[in-house]
């Protein structure tokens, strides 16, 4: 089995931010791989790993960073495979990470989700990955179907909560 998804974390310390991108990935059988790669600290290998990423079968790549966040914009100006970037908590609450990561310029897009989004960035790729694959495409809708339900059973929970004042 050769991954088809990319998931870069800046430092190990971001992987309990990525365990969520991870996890959906196996739910949804999508093989894919995780390394840590530092933009400031393996700047070559970054550039490597961009580089060859497609001719490895890798069609998404996920890159999660903090900081200085520059990990999604390196690997998104030596490839054009769709990069999505994951700002990461730290400083500043991951403001500085997430105006780092949309602040590319015009040519080097990276998909942006909400610090720590790592879930809605594996979706997002998933997402992309449909386009192309039907099987993908059934099991993004059945986990988008899936969430519906869960609103729709927290509602009919919600009918059961009392309060003196609640019309509903």
């Amino acid at each position: 089995m050769s991954p088809i998804v990319s998931i870069i974390m800046g430092s190990t310390s971001d992987l309990p931010v990525l365990e969520k991108a991870a996890q959906f990935f196996d739910e949804m059988e999508i093989p894919f791989e995780m390394n840590a790669l530092s933009a400031h600290r393996t700047p070559q290998e970054v550039e490597t790993f961009a580089r060859e990423a497609q001719g490895r079968g890798i069609k998404v790549i996920i890159a999660a960073a903090g900081m200085a966040a520059a990990l999604p914009g390196v690997i998104a100006a030596n490839t054009t495979l769709p990069v999505i970037g994951v700002p990461v908590k730290g400083m500043l609450d991951g403001l500085d990470a997430m105006l780092s990561i949309i602040q590319m310029p015009p040519g080097i897009p990276v998909a942006t989700v909400g610090v720590n989004g790592a879930l809605n960035a594996a979706i997002l790729a998933a997402e992309m990955l449909a386009l192309g694959d039907a099987e993908i495409a059934a099991k993004v809708a059945n986990y988008k179907a899936d969430l519906k339900k869960k609103i729709t059973k927290a509602n009919e929970e919600l009918k059961q909560v009392q309060y003196k004042f609640k019309t509903n």
